[in-house]
Formats: structure tokens, C-alpha cells, sequence
């Protein structure tokens, strides 16, 4: 039962990102849904744990979420990605650091 939700998902996802894949931002009408990830010990201390990141491949979102990230130099801070909604559909905002 659970391989047949998740199948009718992924045929879901990938028609609606295919509808969308000409314009320059990407929308779906069913969000993703991220996959579960154990996380491990965190390498350093300066390391953020990035729980849901998608990054657009295609016309489609594929998930990168559940790792470590090291900053990219001292005193920067990550902000979370987000989901975004409007009539047009999700749409992700991606995370990143700043300082």
C-alpha cells in the first residue's frame, strides 16, 4: 500500500513539473515530499544540519535535504528553504547563508 502512494505521488509530481517545466520558476500543485533521513553525528561544531532542501533538475524538484553543511566562511548563518504558495501552485524558496 505504501510503495502505491508513493508511486501515485511521483506520477502526480512529475506530470505537474512537466506542465511547469517551460516557465523560469518552477510550481506543482502537490508538494514533495521529503525523504526521512537519520542524522549522524554533526562533523564540527561550525556544521548546520539542512533538513529539506529541493533543487529544480529538469523541470522537476529533486530532493538534497538531510546533510551537513559547513558554513562558507566565519559568522555566516543559514536560513532555512521554504515552501511557498499561490494560485499558481508550491513553490520553493531556497535556503542559504548569510552573514
Amino acid at each position: 500500500m505504501k510503495k502505491n502512494k508513493k508511486l501515485l505521488l511521483a506520477l502526480a509530481i512529475a506530470m505537474f513539473c512537466g506542465t511547469y517545466s517551460a516557465s523560469a520558476q518552477i510550481y506543482v500543485h502537490v508538494r514533495p515530499i521529503a525523504r526521512v533521513v537519520v542524522r549522524t553525528e554533526q562533523p564540527s561544531p561550525q556544521h548546520v544540519w539542512v533538513r529539506e532542501d529541493w533543487r529544480e533538475n529538469n523541470g522537476r524538484y529533486e530532493d538534497r535535504g538531510g546533510r551537513w553543511v559547513a558554513p562558507p566562511a566565519e559568522g555566516y548563518k543559514y536560513h532555512e528553504g521554504h515552501w511557498d504558495h499561490s494560485r499558481q501552485g508550491h513553490r520553493w524558496h531556497q535556503g542559504g547563508w548569510n552573514n
